[in-house]
């Protein structure tokens, strides 16, 4: 179980998050020049090790496994100025935003449309028990849980398993889930966005073929794009999957405290911190997501009280990947274990 001094719900002292608002609001303001640069020294790196690793075919095909992992970094760093492009945070302009965090859409295969458009759902219901299911990862409550089948219970547990949530689930997320707009499949401007994406990625993956053939493919864009994919999910689970998150029914459920209280804070090393686009300080990005990323750790350093809720070392992160089960009782996220002894 993770250590309740280290990852806590915020000081008492901490203001309310309602209170939070106006004061956050003052770090909303993106920079063109700080924007466009951190592009730069994404993309960039990104282009380029992917030109090595091409070049590289001719000499190991080790060495472009290697480079390619490497750069699978920078193409999350890449999703995470999409992301910020989705919120409208990385330039003044929405419609700059827009069009970039699209072009970025087709390196990270995600259509950006509909990506922001689930990713809305997420921020204006996480934690809302009665409005899960789209943007989140499934997270049932025990009693939910006890009332299954066991064969609903079986498949729960193969789910929430490692080896899937972390492992298969999200080469199937990006690779195939996303080519459709599951979810959103009765509008229009969201099959148009999933299919020009899909298109613009069979064109460059053709391109591919017909300048390298098959081994560029194999060997620089699956494994690059898939070990992208599993660090994204990662981050993703651990921002919101921690044994004092929040959860409450639609009538307990406050917006601004869900965003507060349920995200976490992971403390990352400095070069994680970066390579991530700072997402690990998702508490605040929850409570105000027009914030850009790279001004969030302002927000720390003006507010220090605010470093101190919900914080989460790499090593406590890892012990989160146990925790399965939303007890509506003890306001805890407990193994199948712990939700078996409850229950006895």
């Amino acid at each position: 179980m993770t250590d309740p001094t280290r990852l806590s719900r915020p000081e008492p002292e901490m203001k309310k998050a309602r209170d939070w608002i106006k004061i956050l609001s003052d770090y909303r303001e993106p920079s063109a020049w700080r924007s466009s640069f951190e592009l730069a020294v994404t993309l960039g790196p990104f282009i380029v090790l992917w030109a090595l690793a091409w070049l590289s075919l001719s000499v190991s095909p080790w060495l472009t496994l290697a480079l390619s992992l490497c750069n699978a970094a920078f193409l999350i760093r890449l999703f995470a100025i999409q992301h910020d492009c989705g919120h409208g945070a990385f330039f003044k302009s929405r419609t700059v935003s827009d069009w970039i965090g699209r072009a970025l859409g087709v390196l990270t295969l995600t259509p950006y449309d509909v990506w922001r458009r689930s990713h809305s759902i997420h921020h204006s219901s996480s934690g809302n028990l009665g409005r899960r299911g789209i943007g989140d990862i499934s997270t049932l409550t025990v009693a939910e849980y006890m009332s299954l089948s066991t064969w609903g219970r079986l498949k729960y547990r193969l789910y929430r398993h490692p080896i899937v949530l972390f492992g298969l689930g999200p080469g199937y997320l990006f690779f195939l889930q996303n080519r459709l707009p599951l979810g959103l499949m009765a509008q229009a401007r969201y099959w148009f966005s999933a299919m020009y994406t899909n298109a613009a990625i069979i064109a460059g993956l053709g391109l591919i073929v017909y300048f390298g053939g098959l081994m560029p493919v194999l060997l620089i864009f699956v494994p690059t794009t898939l070990l992208a994919a599993i660090g994204g999910v990662w981050l993703f689970y651990v921002q919101h999957q921690f044994e004092t998150t929040n959860w409450e029914s639609d009538e307990d459920w406050d917006l601004h405290e869900s965003a507060l209280h349920g995200s976490s804070h992971y403390v990352l090393p400095s070069v994680l911190q970066w390579l991530s686009a700072n997402i690990g300080i998702h508490h605040v990005h929850h409570l105000y997501s027009r914030i850009p990323f790279y001004r969030l750790p302002e927000v720390l350093r003006d507010h220090a009280v605010l470093s101190n809720g919900n914080r989460m070392t790499i090593r406590e992160s890892f012990a989160n990947a146990r925790l399965h089960l939303w007890d509506e009782k003890s306001k805890r996220l407990l193994s199948f274990r712990q939700a078996a002894q409850v229950i006895r």
